[in-house]
């Protein structure tokens, strides 16, 4: 690990300017951010495909048809509810 980078993790760690109260803690931490980071990006990824897929675009438009007029009927129930 480069030694600057180390240096800097101890002083957050030292200085509470986190919620590690290790350095080993502040790297599990910082793994995890990443690898949520990582899967939200895979996620992402897979919904900007299905944005150009033609199949599922006219797949998702018979389904809001479908469901419109239930969609509306919630919409109103839930206006008229206090």
């Amino acid at each position: 690990m480069p030694r600057p980078l180390y240096d800097e993790v101890r002083q957050f760690v030292e200085r509470d300017l986190n919620s590690a109260e290790t350095i080993n803690d502040f790297f599990v931490a910082a793994i995890l951010a990443y690898v949520k980071l990582l899967r939200r990006k895979r996620i992402d990824a897979a919904y900007a495909c299905m944005s150009e897929d033609a199949d599922y675009q006219k797949e998702a438009k018979l389904i809001a048809e479908e469901f419109s007029q239930s969609d509306w009927d919630a919409l109103e129930i839930g206006e008229r509810e206090p």
